[in-house]
């Protein structure tokens, strides 16, 4: 009978380590997995772009020969779109505060020789089509960092950053989430200038209000739904950050945000449930080799405290942590210098569209946004707590039954 209970007790705890997927670990250790998860993503990007380096250095792997022009950008601009959070915490006296300085510094930088009309790394904002999505990219980033990436940024710097947001006005965006990059750079300007295109700014917001609502959160992709994480990517965060500029200027149709935050937060209660026990989510949809980026929205959810009551922060911590470690486990996610490889785990180009490159894969970024909430947040400091699907298939009495938004 005793070897039955150890035989048992064994197989429990297999189970519980299979279902887990690694040995439970508490908020501190999670932290500094994803700070070192994101820095690594970070540096060559950042470091080369300080030092006028990024179009010497960076590869270029996609499976369409004529976007190289573009991926400096996408890389820059999607990078500090998920960056920027944990930048804006600001440097501190802790080893992590000051690696945010580092990082800081390093953007700062970096951005002038980005938009420095004399600088070998001066990207490419106005030429068709692409630029467009990556200036708003960038834009939502400098939103995310006001103080600490923004306000750092000299005069000069300033000047030819705002020039280069303008510049992107000449590119006509597609009737789809498209028409929301146009919104996110005209709400940067606002932000920054006091001035914008209106137009530009809310036809897309219109669009998606009035129009390309399917129901239960989800937006269709223009007038069609598609079947991917394009809401997550790029709709529920670019609309609510949208929204949230016009709201602090005081512009009619900013009550639009009273609606869309509570899509945001279903959106978000729907994305923790797609994490399978063992932190792994459904394989669908285009550009799914932006990896963990497909968690942009819940990712953005816990940073605003804007998730459902049922959810916990700490699940959300715990369920990505898992989905975390299972995408970048594998070598070849990077390459011998550090670069990202297009890939959904690893080095798989073939997952990718023709408009994807080395430069597009830095969107799996804004997955991290939660390390914008300070250590002694609960999403940090609560102990383990496991997510929806885990409790579920471990046949727990407490997980409840899913309803849409009415």
């Amino acid at each position: 009978m005793t070897n039955l209970l150890k035989t048992t007790a064994i197989l429990v705890c297999c189970l519980c380590i299979s279902f887990a997927g690694k040995a439970q670990q508490n908020g501190t250790q999670d932290r500094a997995f994803w700070v070192e998860t994101l820095t690594r993503i970070a540096d060559p990007v950042l470091t080369n772009l300080n030092n006028n380096t990024l179009k010497k250095n960076m590869p270029y792997e996609s499976l369409s020969k004529d976007r190289s022009d573009f991926s400096h950008l996408e890389a820059v601009g999607r990078l500090v779109c998920g960056i920027a959070p944990w930048l804006e915490l600001g440097p501190d006296n802790t080893p992590e505060g000051q690696l945010r300085d580092k990082y800081i510094k390093l953007t700062v930088k970096g951005l002038k020789n980005a938009v420095n009309p004399d600088s070998p790394d001066y990207l490419v904002f106005g030429k068709p089509y692409q630029p467009l999505v990556d200036a708003a990219f960038l834009a939502q980033g400098l939103l995310r960092a006001r103080t600490q990436l923004w306000d750092n940024l000299d005069p000069q710097a300033k000047e030819w950053m705002i020039t280069e947001f303008k510049r992107s006005r000449a590119i006509k965006p597609w009737e789809n989430n498209w028409l929301l990059f146009a919104s996110m750079v005209e709400a940067a300007l606002l932000e920054f200038t006091g001035e914008c295109d209106m137009d530009r700014l809310t036809y897309g917001v219109k669009k998606f209000r009035d129009e390309w609502y399917k129901g239960d959160a989800l937006y269709g992709d223009g007038p069609a739904f598609h079947m991917d994480y394009y809401n997550s990517f790029v709709i529920h965060p670019m609309l609510t950050d949208v929204l949230l500029t016009m709201k602090k200027h005081n512009l009619e149709g900013a009550d639009f945000l009273d609606v869309q935050l509570p899509r945001l937060t279903r959106y978000a209660e729907q994305l923790e449930r797609f994490i399978s026990p063992e932190g792994t989510f459904p394989v669908v949809g285009r550009s799914i080799v932006y990896r963990f980026g497909a968690f942009h929205a819940l990712a953005q959810a816990s940073l605003m405290h804007v998730l459902p009551e049922r959810v916990k922060p700490a699940q959300v911590r715990c369920a990505m942590t898992a989905v975390i470690r299972n995408q970048m486990k594998s070598p070849k996610n990077f390459d011998a210098n550090g670069w990202l490889r297009v890939g959904f785990t690893g080095e798989q180009i073939d997952m990718s569209e023709s408009y994807i490159n080395t430069g597009s894969v830095y969107l799996c970024a804004v997955g991290l946004l939660s390390l914008g909430l300070p250590a002694t947040d609960e999403y940090w400091s609560a102990p383990y707590t496991e997510w929806t699907n885990l409790r579920a298939w471990k046949g727990e009495s407490d997980v409840k039954a899913d309803h849409a938004l009415k």
